[in-house]
């Protein structure tokens, strides 16, 4: 099957009479990407280079009374080796770019502890060597004593009066509330409530490059490679954080092998080897393990939700009511803080309703710290509404698609602001949810789970539904603002013709694995009548694109994108008025089409590639004009983009040994206009993937002395192809009004939608057992145990 899908893919990537977007190319990057010819940021070597690696605390909390590294410096091939008490003075603290209230509590966060551990991983000393080989084998000659502390794992439990504290200022990070409408109204005599808890597991980034950083100096500038997804951001926060100026600092973010949000930070590993450079005068280079990468990078989720549906007994909406308590872990990282408010306003998803009530605390605990994880609150959100309306169905007795029928913003009444203040700008549930339901054949996997229920199989058929929507492409600025994030959502983009013809677009937009370079050329191909090879796209590097916010948030395309659109029509601009000047008309009687600037009514013509010569030679410019046809933009939206869909699954569930196979799952996603179906399917396939890991596989787990158990990839369970079902996947479009694309994000898409849907799904197989949920992941433990605890009840 996926040797004809590949085949089926080369026969529609044919030349398209309406251009380059919406074409089915496959991606520019794939011939140096699949086959390993490119740069990872572990493949530098350069003369001289050293090796780093970190020595890390064994305990989840404990004061350091002592390390030597004494020993660790007179072995063979050790240079030097440092403790966090060497660096204190130099090393700053890492940034938390996201004070969400004035109350806030952001505790100083060394790159290595000095004085405290407060998670297992945690850095305390590091050793530098010729080889990385025997930089590992001297972190063993390290001694350092600990007083051990209490850890403090459970949120709740942390939250308590005693409790052992975190930090001084103790265990609560801050509470943020938001409501609208009167919420206690909506509660008061309702005919219907739903009080529901769901936990979302913690769970750990599995990019499939690990994280790396090379850092380098001539003595007066740096320069720095790292798996990055934000290079931009990066060099400012490191001259921040480390005070090498910034304009002596360069970050080059070369191919970088995935990232979900891991890489959406500024690590200590980053900050350490800047300074080590700066000490030693020699390159080093820091590759992390995986299990290194399991204690150390990032984790996502980690709440308890609450919430409470105010209904009719029709199954209208009244009002929404959230809890969440949140697990920052150990210290406030790059946006920690702002995960969960990304959420704050998608928990009533794609509804109307008259009152809706937010209410979110962060908890500090000794835990590896959590930040962004693919949708970033997003998923959080979308989950427990759509749990809760499967709940809320089942309290009716009402079919689930029926309910959120009744509930859901219909076409007609676009642009709708929501109880939560946001304005969707276009959308069609109905229309995306009917493609998907016929797609599914929901009416008859219906009639075979009434039989199987009849019958009384012991594998029960479960159907789930998740309707879904996002705020993605992050911007606006002044909204960011408003939610008190330090920096902007704006991209830039610069667009530059040379003499011969050919394009270079520089992006501020740092790709991952996502397919920039493709679709970007395909965007400006179109914009300015030039062949799709003929454009070459350059991003990554603050040198070459110097000015960027970087990729999160499903905003490369609908922010960095449309920036490069901005200046493909500067560009146009300058070249009609050297076509006019040329072929002595007004600039007004130039008209456009195709890469040809023709005067209106006559045959006179210039080509795009014959004014690039023009400008280049500069022999009869018109007066004032630069000799070049470069533009420059940068871009800062008014709105969020707000794709959508219907994703529906069907599980066959065991209720003698809990095994649950995925039996049929359809995804039906708007996304607005499309430049490249391929890319588009591809995120839709990746992120459904994540999505069922949640729901199934994945959850990282710590003992009650706090050590993380699921450290290995034996540990920590990752599916693989061989665990996914075949995904049907299908399209409607509406198109967004906020750009002139009509383009929407979709990088975050099928992990929203996804996991839902499977848990739903399980839930509803059963249901008639009296197991009304299952926490993630639904491992066939947990389901075996909840049927044989219902039965015993």
């Amino acid at each position: 099957m996926v040797a004809q899908r590949i085949a089926e893919s080369d026969q529609v990537s044919e030349p398209s009479p309406n251009g380059e977007v919406g074409r089915r190319r496959r991606r520019k990057e794939d011939a140096r990407l699949l086959t390993g010819r490119t740069q990872w940021t572990d493949n530098i070597q350069l003369p001289g280079m050293l090796y780093v690696q970190f020595l890390r605390s064994p305990m989840a909390h404990a004061r350091i009374t002592r390390v030597d590294v004494s020993a660790a410096r007179e072995l063979p091939g050790v240079v030097a080796a440092f403790s966090g008490q060497d660096l204190a003075s130099e090393q700053g603290s890492l940034p938390c770019a996201w004070p969400v209230t004035e109350d806030i509590a952001i505790p100083e966060h060394p790159p290595m502890a000095v004085s405290e551990v407060r998670y297992v991983g945690e850095a305390v000393a590091c050793v530098v060597a010729t080889d990385r080989y025997r930089a590992a084998d001297a972190l063993e000659a390290i001694e350092v004593d600990y007083e051990p502390l209490p850890p403090v794992l459970d949120m709740n439990d942390a939250l308590a009066e005693g409790a052992p504290k975190v930090h001084e200022t103790g265990n609560k990070a801050y509470t943020w509330k938001f409501a609208q409408g009167d919420m206690e109204a909506a509660l008061r005599d309702a005919p219907v409530r739903i009080d529901r808890t769901y936990i979302q597991q913690r769970l750990i980034p599995s990019a499939m490059e690990p994280r790396a950083v090379v850092a380098t100096t001539d003595g007066e500038t740096f320069t720095m490679w790292s798996a990055t997804q934000i290079p931009h951001i990066l060099r400012v926060m490191l001259a921040l954080t480390t005070g090498i100026p910034e304009h002596k600092l360069r970050v080059i973010a070369p191919d970088v092998g995935g990232g979900f949000g891991s890489k959406l930070q500024v690590t200590a590993e980053e900050v350490v080897c800047l300074l080590l450079t700066k000490r030693l005068g020699k390159p080093v280079k820091w590759t992390e393990s995986r299990s290194e990468g399991n204690l150390t990078v990032h984790h996502g989720r980690d709440q308890i939700q609450h919430i409470t549906i105010a209904a009719e007994s029709d199954g209208r909406i009244r009002g929404v009511r959230v809890e969440l308590l949140v697990d920052m872990g150990a210290y406030l990282m790059l946006v920690t803080p702002g995960i969960p408010l990304l959420g704050a306003f998608m928990y009533n998803g794609i509804y109307k309703m008259d009152a809706y009530d937010f209410t979110c605390t962060g908890v500090f605990t000794t835990k590896m710290p959590t930040d962004a994880y693919r949708g970033a609150g997003r998923p959080e959100a979308t989950y427990a509404i759509e749990r809760a309306m499967d709940e809320l169905a089942a309290e009716l007795n009402m079919d689930p698609v029926e309910v959120r029928r009744r509930n859901w913003i219909k076409h007609e009444e676009f642009p709708y602001t929501t109880i939560a203040g946001l304005t969707y700008d276009s959308g069609n549930y109905e229309a995306a949810t009917d493609k998907a339901l016929a797609l599914f054949g929901y009416d008859k996997l219906r009639a075979e789970q009434a039989d199987r229920r009849d019958r009384r199989d012991p594998v029960q058929l479960g159907i789930g539904v998740s309707t879904y929507t996002e705020m993605c492409g992050l911007a606006p600025s002044r909204v960011l603002g408003s939610l008190s994030y330090g920096a902007g959502g704006w991209e830039h983009g610069s667009v530059r013709v040379l003499p011969t013809g050919k394009v270079e677009v520089v992006t501020g937009s740092s790709a991952h694995g996502q397919g920039h370079e493709t679709a970007w050329s395909q965007l400006v191909a179109d914009a300015l009548g030039v062949p799709f090879e003929d454009v070459s796209v350059l991003h990554g590097d603050t040198a070459i694109s110097h000015r960027g916010m970087d990729t999160y948030g499903s905003r490369s395309l609908v922010v960095g994108g449309m920036a490069v659109l901005s200046a493909c029509e500067k560009v146009k601009e300058k070249a009609r008025k050297i076509a006019a000047h040329t072929l002595e008309c007004s600039p007004e009687d130039v008209e456009f089409s195709q890469g040809v600037f023709r005067v209106k009514g006559t045959g006179a013509q210039k080509t795009i590639q014959e004014l690039a010569l023009a400008a280049f030679a500069a022999h009869d410019l018109p007066e004032g004009m630069e000799p070049r046809l470069d533009a420059d933009a940068t871009l800062d939206p008014e709105n969020f983009s707000f794709p959508h869909g219907t994703h529906l699954c069907a599980v066959e569930v065991d209720t003698e040994t809990g095994h649950v196979k995925i039996r049929s799952y359809v995804a039906v996603d708007d996304v607005g206009r499309v430049v490249n179906p391929l890319i588009v399917e591809g995120q839709v396939h990746g992120g459904i993937a994540q999505g069922i890991a949640q729901a199934l596989y994945e959850e990282a787990v710590y003992d009650a002395e706090g050590n993380l158990l699921t450290s290995t990839m034996a540990d920590y369970l990752l599916p693989s192809a061989a665990d996914l079902p075949d995904f049907v996947t299908d399209r409607t479009e509406t198109p967004a009004t906020s750009n002139p694309l009509g383009v929407k994000g979709v990088g975050e898409a099928g992990t929203i939608a996804s996991t839902p849907a499977v848990v739903n799904a399980i839930v509803d197989a059963l249901r008639p057992h009296g197991v009304h949920d299952i926490q993630m992941p639904c491992t066939p433990e947990r389901i075996w145990r909840a049927l044989r605890e219902r039965a015993q009840a």
